[in-house]
């Protein structure tokens, strides 16, 4: 008798084991599919044309051209009077 009911407590868990490792199985899958399309999607989002689009219509941003470069130029400091007196 306690070796039948040993019996069925040892397939019940063994069942209810497998159900469990059955659901993991299919979550690893679903879970690794979806971090396949988040890589595409991060892949897309990525592209230098996107980008470029955000950069024009988001922060109001040009291509850089020579007419609107604006070139600045270090000017060097007036040589120190003699003494160290500031003017």
């Amino acid at each position: 008798m306690a070796s039948s009911l040993y019996l069925v407590c040892v397939q019940y868990d063994s069942r209810r084991l497998f159900t469990e490792l059955d659901r993991a199985v299919a979550e690893a899958r679903r879970l690794e599919t979806e971090r396949g399309r988040l890589e595409v999607e991060k892949r897309a989002e990525a592209t230098s044309l996107r980008v470029e689009n955000l950069a024009k219509d988001k922060l109001a941003m040009r291509t850089i051209t020579p007419a609107i470069t604006e070139y600045v130029s270090v000017r060097e400091p007036a040589a120190a009077p003699a003494g160290g007196a500031r003017p």
